[in-house]
C-alpha cells in the first residue's frame, strides 16, 4: 500500500512539482495550501510523513507543527520543512516544534526524495 504524504505550501506551482516527484515514486499525495487547510484534512488517516513551507498565510508552517503535535494520532508523523529560510533561528524554531528536516527552496527532486524515503522508511 502507498505511504501518505501531506504537501502544505501556499503556492500551487511547488505543491504541483513536490506532487509530481512523489507520485512518480509510488507516494499517495495529499495537497493543503496553509497549516488551516491541512489541520482541516487531518481525519484521522495515516499520514506517514507532512512536507511543509515556513511561511504561509492564515498559519504559518511552525504554528502548524506545534499545532499538529498537539494530536494523538499525528504526534509523532515526521515533518520535513520545504522553506526559502535558511537563517539557524528558523531552523532552530523548527526543530523545537518538532520539524525532522529543513530543506531549502530551491531544491532538486532527487534531495526531496532522498529525505522522503529516509523519514518514510519506519
Amino acid at each position: 500500500m502507498a505511504k501518505t504524504i501531506m504537501v502544505v505550501d501556499d503556492s500551487a506551482s511547488l505543491r504541483q512539482v513536490v506532487n509530481i516527484a512523489l507520485t512518480g515514486a509510488g507516494y499517495k499525495i495529499i495537497e493543503a495550501c496553509d497549516g488551516k487547510d491541512a489541520l482541516g484534512k487531518l481525519n484521522g488517516e495515516k499520514i506517514n510523513l507532512i512536507i511543509s513551507d515556513v511561511n504561509m498565510p492564515n498559519m504559518d508552517g511552525i504554528t502548524f507543527v506545534k499545532e499538529l503535535k498537539k494530536l494523538a494520532n499525528y504526534k509523532f508523523t515526521p515533518v520535513i520543512m520545504l522553506t526559502t529560510e535558511s537563517q539557524e533561528g528558523k531552523k532552530a524554531e523548527g526543530q523545537a516544534a518538532g520539524a525532522k528536516a529543513w530543506v531549502v527552496k530551491p531544491f532538486q527532486p532527487a534531495q526531496m526524495l532522498a529525505a522522503v524515503s529516509k523519514l518514510c522508511a519506519a
